[in-house]
Formats: C-alpha cells, sequence, structure tokens
C-alpha cells in the first residue's frame, strides 16, 4: 500500500484481477453450478433409465388384486369368532409335518 502524504489518504496497490480472493468467490460459485448442470446432463444423456418391463400396468394391477386378496384373507381370519380359533389353526396344521419328522403336532 501506498500512502500520499499530500493528501494522507492510503491507496491500495494494484494487484491482477486473478489475485483477488473476492474475484474467485464471485466467479467460483457460478462456474462450480455450471459444471454440475452440464455432468448432469452428460449422466442423463449416456445412462437412461431402463424399462423393465412393456406390461409394467397389467402387473401392477395382478399384484393389487393379490394385495386385496391377501387383505380379504386377513379379515376374514379376523372376523372368526376368538373359540373357534384355535380349532381353525389345528385343522389347518394337522396334516403339516413337525419339525422333528412327524406327522400333525
Amino acid at each position: 500500500m501506498k500512502t500520499n502524504l499530500a493528501t494522507a489518504s492510503v491507496v491500495p496497490a494494484s494487484t491482477s484481477w486473478w489475485r483477488e480472493p473476492m474475484m474467485w468467490l464471485v466467479v467460483g460459485g457460478p462456474t462450480a453450478v455450471v459444471l454440475a448442470g452440464v455432468a448432469t446432463i452428460v449422466l442423463a444423456v449416456t445412462r437412461p433409465d431402463p424399462v423393465l418391463t412393456e406390461d409394467y400396468y397389467r402387473r401392477g394391477l395382478e399384484i393389487n388384486k393379490t394385495l386385496q386378496l391377501q387383505r380379504d384373507a386377513q379379515a376374514a381370519a379376523a372376523a372368526v369368532p376368538e373359540a373357534l380359533r384355535p380349532a381353525m389353526q389345528a385343522r389347518n396344521h394337522a396334516a403339516t409335518p413337525s419339525p422333528d419328522g412327524q406327522q400333525g403336532r
């Protein structure tokens, strides 16, 4: 910095524009955003999302029907009176093998 004795003011020494930190703050932010945008466009163009199946809508409807059947079965199981639940469970599990390999419970 130079001091001018006649006016008693401080005059900053001029420096190159690339040595000013404020210039890099002003230019650096928008430059980073533009570079990120270009990178995003390149990724979007070179790696498109694949179509998994052509009949996705029909398969979605089938999944919804299956889910509805499961909900209906759970509602029907909840509607069975409490006194009949052990009998229903015993009847359903009578034909399944137990862990020790014997039939039934």
